[in-house]
């Protein structure tokens, strides 16, 4: 099968506007994105889909595969599928699309990998990744989709809400997992659940995953046991007239990445 990785990188995010171009060590996020992704063994090709003329250019400074697409998006799954239209009129065609969060920028090129392994079975048309997660601050998290799934490891739904919901007289321990917002589709099944309206769940959670299982489309999850960095909400503070937007970078892997990071962007107040 023929596999293409997209990088949606939208520069007017709500909570973080500018994301994507935020220095880390040196490097740009969407550019520390873009080169994991390309270390994929999987991946015959790695595109950046955005909607903003800062991001376009600087993805073309490093060497990057940029496309422009529409500024109506409203989730990363329907810029992925304006990309692979885009790509179909290079005469490009690719069996599988895999959705790379943008602002992931220590993802592990084996999860891609993982991902690609599932479409082994013929009948996998979506696959996506979950991990073990410890009640605490993180599970109550509405920034964090949690995600159940069936015996058959098949999604059942995503929430910001904490699911399952534990009644207080239940005893025994429940496994709660979250959802790691990385997207494999089959490139037919992609077009497929977009030339549907946006189910109303979608439009309020702002989840792609319910976007496939609103249209009854199995979702197949693997669980992985690390993941490298969690991007926590940045903080703003003013130095000599300009305001510095300060983000704190955790890896889990610190044989790899050093156990924590400061990363910064300079704008003007």
């Amino acid at each position: 099968m023929n596999f293409v990785g997209i990088i949606p990188a939208r520069y007017a995010s709500t909570r973080f506007p500018g994301k994507p171009l935020i220095v880390i060590h040196g490097k740009s996020m969407v550019q520390r994105v873009y080169e994991q992704a390309k270390k994929s063994a999987v991946l015959s090709e790695v595109v950046v889909a955005t909607d903003d003329n800062r991001i376009f250019e600087h993805v073309q400074q490093f060497g990057g595969k940029v496309m422009m697409t529409s500024s109506l998006h409203r989730t990363g799954t329907e810029r992925c599928n304006e990309v692979v239209t885009l790509l179909e009129k290079e005469n490009k065609f690719f069996d599988v699309a895999i959705n790379i969060q943008g602002d992931e920028p220590y993802i592990q090129p084996e999860q891609i990998n993982m991902l690609a392994l599932c479409f082994n079975n013929s009948e996998v048309a979506i696959a996506t990744l979950k991990k073990k997660v410890i009640p605490g601050d993180e599970l109550n998290n509405p920034n964090t989709i949690k995600i159940v799934t069936d015996i058959y490891n098949n999604a059942i739904y995503f929430s910001r809400s904490v699911i399952p919901y534990k009644r207080d007289d239940t005893k025994q321990d429940i496994p709660y997992f979250k959802h790691i917002g990385i997207y494999a589709y089959k490139t037919n099944i992609l077009k497929k659940i977009l030339q549907k309206f946006l189910s109303p769940l979608v439009i309020i959670l702002l989840c792609a995953g319910l976007l496939s299982s609103f249209f009854g489309e199995k979702i197949d999850v693997i669980i992985i046991f690390s993941i490298v960095f969690l991007l926590i909400a940045p903080s703003r503070k003013i130095i000599g007239g300009t305001q510095v937007i300060s983000i704190i970078v955790e890896a889990f892997l610190p044989a790899v990445f050093p156990p924590s990071m400061t990363a910064s962007i300079l704008s003007p107040t």
